[in-house]
């Protein structure tokens, strides 16, 4: 997508969104855009994240250890495909990683942006205080959980966060996220109907994560249960309006995709 058409876009997203009433927007379901505006802009960054707050969209961003105990938010266990430089994020301090340039892999125009520190992607959500978003983190390495919940006290924003990756499937991580703070919220996967009724059984997570396109019974069964719902994977990740369309006629409450901006148009053209 040229920068131009990606400009007329979100232009023409933004008058609409500020013509919807708030009725509307809290009966649709939560926008979670995947790594952020990954085709606007370089996936986690500051940018891109910054952006999609503007915007009143959720983003999932992911977690890495750096050499010397930084936290730090990349996608890949390397720095090969999202910067300038090669190697293990575990092998390079946060000096280090932070003399990378994260942006001009993507496009010019975001030369010399950097991997950003949780801290300051936290620090960037309290900022958004007003705005009704959610943000999913995916933990990409273990033993963080204490750290990345008591940095989101500090910031006040543990409340907006929903902790995905390993969190979905190993109840270890999310045993050590709720001894962290019980106010942490974490989900159990369903990778399938079969899977369900132990997702919504499982007594440490607040959240179903489906996998697939959940019928009306068990939405109806997760509300019931007090929980809450999110989906994400191929149902939804990718331009699917139809699917999409069902999420928010079965009442999920909130959907990862990587195609955030047409998601609210499509949802926005439903209620107009």
């Amino acid at each position: 997508m040229t920068i131009r058409r990606t400009l007329l876009l979100m232009g023409f997203f933004i008058a609409i969104l500020f013509s919807q009433s708030d009725a509307d927007e809290k009966a649709r379901p939560l926008i979670v855009a995947h790594r952020g505006l990954l085709h606007h802009a370089p996936e986690n960054t500051l940018a891109n994240f910054r952006a999609c707050l503007e915007l009143r969209l959720g983003f999932e961003f992911d977690v890495e250890r750096t050499k010397d105990g930084h936290l730090v938010c990349i996608h890949d266990s390397t720095v090969d495909r999202t910067t300038n430089g090669t190697g293990k994020v575990s092998d390079f301090t946060l000096t280090q990683i932070r003399e990378l340039d994260a942006g001009s892999w993507f496009d010019p125009m975001f030369a010399d942006e950097k991997v950003p520190t949780l801290e300051e992607v936290l620090k960037l959500v309290a900022e958004y205080k007003q705005h009704r978003v959610l943000i999913a983190v995916d933990l990409k390495t273990g033993g963080v959980e204490q750290e990345v919940v008591q940095l989101a006290k500090k910031h006040n924003v543990l409340g907006r966060l929903l902790f995905i990756g390993q969190t979905i499937s190993d109840s270890n991580v999310r045993g050590r996220l709720k001894q962290a703070s019980n106010q942490a919220e974490t989900a159990v996967v369903a990778n399938n109907t079969e899977e369900f009724p132990a997702a919504l059984a499982a007594t440490d997570a607040d959240w179903v994560y489906f996998r697939y396109l959940p019928p009306k019974r068990q939405m109806e069964a997760v509300r019931n249960a007090g929980k809450r719902s999110f989906i994400a994977g191929a149902t939804v990740a990718g331009n699917l309006p139809e699917n999409w369309q069902h999420c928010a006629e079965v009442g999920l409450d909130a959907i990862l995709t990587d195609y955030p901006l047409e998601l609210r148009l499509s949802l926005i053209s439903e209620t107009r």
